[in-house]
């Protein structure tokens, strides 16, 4: 399969977040695209009712605490360490 250079306009904020998982994840920013481009093309082109699908989610606890609320805390010192 061919490979071809393309622009799209994207946030940029999204965009620094996205770059930045890439690279904490030593993948390549191309590749990520790649893979979620064919996973929507995927799920589109199966017809699955989400529906019927089923979920199995139990909380999980981190140092004690609600990974939920920990995930927020991360997410809060990262944001303020990025905006100042």
């Amino acid at each position: 399969m061919g490979r071809v250079k393309t622009s799209v306009y994207i946030d940029e904020e999204l965009w620094r977040e996205f770059k930045e998982l890439a690279r904490e994840e030593s993948r390549e920013v191309s590749r990520l695209l790649e893979e979620a481009i064919m996973n929507y093309v995927v799920g589109e082109l199966i017809d699955v009712d989400e529906s019927k699908v089923p979920l199995w989610v139990e909380p999980v606890k981190l140092r004690g605490e609600e990974t939920s609320k920990v995930l927020r805390e991360m997410r809060d010192e990262r944001e303020e360490s990025l905006l100042g």
